[in-house]
């Protein structure tokens, strides 16, 4: 007998503002909680001691997390000059002091270094996996594990304030990219040592800022849904972002029933104006201009030129 899971479901994306000191896992929990969503998962791990945009999928949305795991991100970050640290923020054991003596110039310089394409190696504190087992559960082990570096891309770092021994900084990143690392190898760069003082993320691909939500502000709305004697989805519902937000940007491709019925059953089609190749997004539809279309998933252009399923939508 299938077990019957507990929840309802609800398909979406949700913006939170993750807060101070709270791991990325319980924030999502707390918003599972929150909507009673049968399934939820977010889009790539915020410190806990780092603040700022988590998109979190509900339900059918969460087959589309991995590619928002793959878009770029936008941090805000203060650098706190003349201390290094094990895990190249505040929460770390201090590794070494030293005196801060750098100019703007140098400052300017060093920070230069960084901008484009370079080759970075990934934190040991970082939750990349070795042989299955994040780095971070090795380090906290005193285990040092061998890391390839690896292509990243800066594409702007602008400076806002150099005051006393703080460096704060915006920066736009491809992803992978380790916020934490870039200030430690800024610090070793000047000579003084770094670490993150203060992180928040920005933006997450193309997603606004101004939809970010608290979790106080969901709280709220549960409370007034609650005291109203009004269904909790009636208000918390409208917060989501469709599911294929996901996934803008992708090439789009319409199919008509029957295609849609051979990619939900696993099989590839034809599908007319597709790319050469690729990933595309799928709808049922005639067109860009069918406002009745509906989004059934992201599919790849295989070796036949056809449109392959990847990820489809079941409701």
């Amino acid at each position: 007998m299938t077990k019957r899971r507990k929840g309802r479901p609800v398909n979406g994306v949700l913006l939170l503002d993750k807060p101070h000191g709270l791991s990325s896992n319980h924030a999502l929990q707390a918003v599972k909680r929150l909507y009673f969503a049968q399934k939820a998962g977010h889009t790539g791990a915020l410190d806990p001691l780092a603040t700022g945009m988590l998109p979190i999928c509900l339900g059918e949305g969460t087959k589309f997390s991995q590619f928002l795991l793959d878009t770029d991100k936008k941090y805000q970050v203060t650098a706190k000059l003349g201390i290094r640290t094990t895990t190249s923020d505040g929460g770390g054991e201090v590794v070494s002091e030293r005196p801060v003596s750098v100019s703007d110039e140098q400052l300017n310089d060093a920070l230069n270094s960084f901008r484009g394409t370079t080759k970075q190696v990934p934190s040991m504190y970082s939750a990349l996996k070795h042989q299955g087992k994040p780095l971070y559960k090795y380090a906290r082990e005193g285990i040092e594990v061998p890391r390839e570096a690896r292509d990243i891309t800066v594409f702007s770092l602008e400076l806002l304030r150099f005051e006393h021994e703080e460096v704060e900084l915006t920066i736009h990143v491809s992803k992978g990219t380790y916020i934490r690392t870039i200030v430690d190898d800024l610090g070793e760069l000047l000579g003084c040592g770094a670490h993150v003082a203060n992180l928040r993320r920005l933006a997450v691909g193309s997603y606004p800022i101004d939809k970010m939500v608290t979790l106080p502000q969901l709280e709220a709305l549960l409370e007034q849904a609650n005291s109203e004697g009004t269904t909790p989805s009636e208000l918390l519902d409208p917060l989501l972002l469709p599911m294929q937000s996901a996934v803008e940007g992708m090439p789009i491709v319409y199919v008509d029933d029957m295609s849609a019925n051979f990619l939900r059953h696993g099989n590839p089609v034809h599908a007319y104006k597709a790319p050469m190749d690729g990933s595309v997004q799928v709808y049922l539809g005639e067109n860009e201009e069918d406002d009745t279309a509906e989004f059934i998933g992201v599919g790849f252009i295989n070796d036949d030129g056809q449109v392959a399923p990847k990820r489809i939508v079941v409701i």
